[in-house]
């Protein structure tokens, strides 16, 4: 039979709440200063948030802030008011670069984002509704969910969290309790409560990185409309695979890397689980790099062939 020490001490819950809101204060009082209310200069009005990530005005939004605008008009916390150009968009993943015409200031440091874990922390800075420079809490719900950009493409690696998300707060930082942005906020589920969803900062990272060195995003491309299917038992027999979904090539492109590669309409792809991961294989890495897909053709083999993927326009 257990027993109970009678000298521990009861918990300090005060103590508790207060150390949280100090934590939060001070991840805003890191971050916040570097948070700007982005407008779109000409063309559709819009705006949303922003933050710097660089002394000389470098500024991380969402793509659909900026939308097609060149050219935008940036307000710091401060008042301070400066213009902006649209180095370049990344509709894929929602995300989008601004070079400030001077700097705006404070900026604000991309952490590890592979570093997170559900229940962390997640502290939401940004303009929603027109109420400027608002902070919410909450924490990590869940990692690695994936969705649709507006391209149409799958974002892997996004972020859920139950900090409260608006119209406005697109584009703005989300930070975790030691005052590091682990994702931009892109996007809310209308109709439904204390789910959003940020995209995560190693994303982020990549695209910045790409925009910088090229102007654009590089994404290797095959040629290929496929589905996703259940794959038939017999297919996967044969093929001596477990895997229970595959592509089904709907169309193969003339003259582009998976006709020369000599694929075929109606072959499966095996080699991937489904289209969804032949995309997120097909990065800048593959461009003119010879790479190994196996199918079950047409004619009822198991085949392997060799495709040497092009830089998609």
């Amino acid at each position: 039979m257990g027993y109970m020490d009678k000298d521990i001490a009861p918990q300090n819950d005060g103590a508790l709440i207060n150390a949280y809101s100090q934590s939060i204060a001070a991840a805003v009082d890191i971050v916040g200063p570097a948070v700007s209310r982005i407008e779109r200069v000409g063309g559709r009005q819009g705006h949303g948030s922003g933050f710097a990530i660089s002394p000389d005005g470098l500024i991380i939004t969402n793509s659909h802030v900026v939308d097609d605008a060149k050219a935008v008009r940036i307000t710091t916390p401060d008042g301070f008011v400066t213009e902006g150009r649209v180095l370049g968009r990344d509709v894929d993943t929602d995300i989008a670069l601004i070079r400030a015409n001077t700097s705006t200031g404070a900026w604000a440091k991309l952490g590890d984002s592979q570093r997170l874990r559900r229940g962390h922390i997640a502290i939401a800075i940004g303009n929603p509704l027109g109420f400027e420079w608002t902070v919410t809490a909450g924490i990590v719900s869940a990692l690695g969910r994936s969705m649709r950009a507006a391209s149409g493409r799958l974002m892997e690696d996004v972020i859920q969290t139950d900090a409260a998300l608006n119209p406005g707060n697109s584009g703005g930082p989300l930070v975790s309790s030691g005052g590091e942005v682990i994702g931009v906020n892109t996007a809310v589920i209308q109709g439904a409560q204390s789910i959003a969803f940020a995209v995560a900062s190693n994303t982020a990272n990549f695209v910045v990185s790409e925009i910088l060195r090229y102007g654009q995003v590089r994404r290797a491309f095959i040629g290929i409309a496929g589905d996703t299917i259940v794959l038939p038992r017999r297919v996967a027999l044969a093929a001596g695979t477990t895997q229970t979904t595959s592509v089904r090539i709907r169309r193969v492109e003339p003259d582009g890397p998976a006709a020369k590669g000599g694929l075929q309409d109606g072959d499966y792809i095996l080699a991937i689980g489904g289209v969804d991961d032949i995309v997120r294989l097909m990065d800048g890495s593959r461009i003119g790099r010879d790479t190994e897909i196996l199918v079950f053709s047409v004619a009822g083999r198991i085949e392997k062939k060799i495709l040497l993927p092009m830089a998609r326009s």
